[in-house]
């Protein structure tokens, strides 16, 4: 058997592989040193650095609404965004927000006026005017608990019922980097495929995505029989992100996804979810042009200001 039982289907099955046969053996130094010049040819490379703060100075852009986002649409920033759309779907006029694309690619991240929001250097972040003095709020999770409570919606006020939401929710906050930076990185992003890596975190993943399976047996939300902040925080990772693929050059035959049937039905209903389109598109800066807005200040700029709008305006 291959090294944690994970294996890819073009292994020959009469030749037992070794656990590392694609990289070189590494002895660590007895002390890491940064190599500035000569590191890791990887997709975000060029950003990757054993230190905080700004690196540039410049100020963040305000809007004319209350609450401030900056983003982009990664899973972690569509997050914020669905629940920013589903709140105003529910009536929530104070949740009209103005959103500014952050390109981490580019470092704009590390600029003196993001780094004053969030002094991790990670979207999305939030700042909120509306109160005195003016709240900054950093970490997907913080953020959708944040305005839950703030405009208290898609949170449960039964003490059981909202405990089993918050479980739900710091259960994707402390499990998805297992997904994200473990087995996306390396399946996807690293310069050099180690099988013992993808190996390592294609197990992971799919115990994850069995536990969400399960869950999804006998409740209709990730909570039980109520939408909440625990549905938009797990479906941009575990449902549009491994189930529809939209993440890591996607991996669906490699780890059988469609094997789980009870997160299939519910990443399709809450993909069908009007928010949950909407959200998807704010800050977004691949796909289809249609599909990219990239900054939002109103709700009219789903009909005019996406990129085939502009593209066609010249």
């Amino acid at each position: 058997m291959l090294a944690f039982g994970i294996h890819s289907a073009n292994v020959s099955s009469d030749k037992r592989e070794p656990d590392m046969t694609d990289t070189s053996e590494y002895t660590p130094p007895e002390v890491w040193v940064w190599e500035k010049e000569g590191g890791p040819n990887w997709r975000y490379g060029n950003t990757n650095r054993p230190i905080a703060g700004a690196t540039h100075d410049k100020e963040l852009p305000r809007g004319k609404h209350p609450l401030q986002l900056y983003s982009l649409a990664t899973p972690n920033g569509v997050k914020v965004t669905i629940m920013l759309e589903e709140l105003l779907a529910a009536g929530h006029r104070g949740a009209e927000y103005d959103a500014w694309l952050i390109r981490i690619g580019e470092g704009d991240q590390f600029g003196s006026g993001f780094v004053g929001v969030n002094p991790n250097s990670k979207i999305p972040a939030l700042m909120d005017y509306s109160e005195q003095p003016p709240q900054r709020v950093f970490e997907s999770g913080a953020i959708l608990l944040y305005l839950a409570e703030k405009f208290d919606a898609f949170l449960p006020k039964d003490r059981g019922k909202r405990t089993e939401a918050l479980n739900w929710l710091f259960w994707q906050m402390g499990s998805t980097p297992y997904l994200g930076g473990g087995f996306g990185h390396f399946y996807a992003y690293a310069p050099v495929k180690i099988k013992y890596a993808i190996d390592r975190f294609a197990m992971e993943v799919k115990r994850q995505l069995d536990v969400l399976d399960r869950r999804l047996a006998d409740n209709q939300f990730i909570a039980g029989d109520e939408y909440t902040i625990a549905d938009m925080a797990i479906w941009p990772w575990y449902g549009n992100g491994m189930l529809n693929g939209a993440s890591y050059n996607d991996p669906r035959k490699f780890l059988q996804t469609h094997d789980y049937k009870n997160l299939t039905r519910w990443t399709k209903e809450i993909g069908e979810r009007p928010a949950v389109k909407r959200g998807r598109m704010v800050n977004r800066v691949s796909g289809p042009p249609e599909g990219q807005l990239h900054d939002r200040h109103d709700a009219s700029d789903f009909e005019t200001k996406t990129q085939d709008k502009i593209g066609a305006r010249g």
